[in-house]
């Protein structure tokens, strides 16, 4: 097997579910988040695109109902020895198969718990099984119960972000060279994210962001690439990954000389983030945090061009997002706890100026105050 953890790990990320499980009086969960199953199994696919879900009982039986391109998948990636192979045929109805799953498994009468919370279940999926199992067992909505013992994270954890990481500084090392003027977005974007893949890592959660002009006030992908002008501004988000485990930093660059408005907004991000950090610590929640960022950027006039969320817990994530839960916004009430990874990104886009100013970078949370995990400075970077 590819595990990427050793044995022990998982026996401890299982021997915390079960006690989860047993809080909660569920005898057993119904898993479709794709980062649950590799959580606790090492399971690891993008296979959940399709219909897949994986049963764990609160004997810490592991059964994954999945097709058959992803039998092969689940015995060499993950500890699941129990695989049922649900048949594509013309009106096949995987949903079906599962019920007799879970009644092989005796679990008819039961509370089970469900991750509904997830891309890896659609809403139809979700409603054949709802109206499936409505006499089969009492369902009861877990969609958190994974993720909150996700959020804080273990040594050999902590470790592969530190990997993460350093991929991420170095992707910007090796990329920074190629932004200046007259450069074009797909050889800035090939070498970012051919770095990570050079390093060690892997693809991310979601597509790295690059705009340049107009687009530096996106904060999304766009398809389409420019050339960069001799005045120009250039916003990247990205994250350096290994083995699904991201940790993301976000800037603007700045081609040729800062305007006045470049310079107040990033003086107000650098302020911002100073004063995130000082919040980013135990007896805080993650509502502080937020606050934290929007006292400094309201008392600069600036709330009309910031966001309503200034970053989020990172892990092991897979497509359409590396974005985890739970998130930097205002009335979270989610206390900061140690040995988390934490994103915080401050972000400014003056539609009105045109001009835009990002600055964010990923920390590990302590005791005490937290601690970066980029190495990179934190500099207003400026290109020629």
């Amino acid at each position: 097997m590819a595990l990427h953890f050793d044995r022990r790990e998982y026996e401890d990320r299982l021997a915390a579910t079960l006690e989860a499980m047993e809080a909660r009086k569920l005898d057993a969960l119904l898993m479709f988040a794709q980062e649950s199953m590799y959580w606790l199994t090492g399971y690891d696919t993008f296979g959940f695109c399709f219909f897949q879900a994986m049963v764990l009982t609160k004997s810490g039986r592991f059964t994954l109902v999945t097709r058959a391109p992803d039998l092969r998948q689940a015995q060499h990636t993950s500890i699941v020895e129990d695989i049922r192979v649900w048949v594509d045929r013309g009106e096949a109805d995987p949903s079906g198969q599962l019920k007799e799953t879970l009644f092989e498994l005796e679990l008819l009468g039961t509370r089970i718990g469900i991750e509904y919370d997830t891309h890896g279940l659609t809403a139809a999926h979700g409603r054949k099984i709802d109206d499936g199992l409505k006499s089969f067992a009492t369902l009861v909505d877990a969609s958190d119960l994974v993720p909150s013992l996700r959020m804080v994270k273990s040594a050999a954890e902590i470790a592969v972000v530190r990997e993460a990481a350093r991929i991420a500084d170095l992707a910007w090392e090796k990329t920074w060279p190629e932004i200046r003027a007259g450069a074009d977005e797909g050889r800035i974007l090939a070498v970012l994210q051919g770095t990570v893949f050079e390093a060690g890592g892997e693809y991310p959660g979601n597509e790295f962001i690059i705009g340049s002009g107009p687009d530096a006030l996106l904060c999304r992908h766009k398809a389409g690439r420019r050339t960069l002008d001799a005045q120009d501004q250039l916003t990247l988000e990205f994250a350096g990954t290994f083995r699904h485990y991201h940790a993301a930093l976000m800037r603007t660059v700045i081609v040729g000389t800062p305007t006045a408005r470049h310079l107040a907004l990033y003086s107000a991000a650098r302020e911002a983030l100073a004063a995130v950090e000082a919040a980013m610590r135990p007896g805080n929640t993650f509502g502080d945090v937020f606050d934290a960022h929007a006292t400094v950027m309201d008392g600069r006039g600036l709330q009309a061009h910031r966001l309503n969320a200034s970053g989020y817990s990172l892990g092991a994530r897979f497509a359409p997002s590396w974005m985890d839960a739970p998130m930097f916004y205002r009335g979270n009430k989610t206390p900061i706890v140690p040995n988390m990874v934490l994103f915080a990104h401050m972000i400014l886009f003056d539609s009105e100026a045109g001009a835009a100013m990002t600055l964010g970078r990923t920390y590990l949370t302590t005791d005490a105050e937290p601690e970066p995990l980029s190495a990179l400075p934190l500099d207003l970077p400026i290109a020629a």
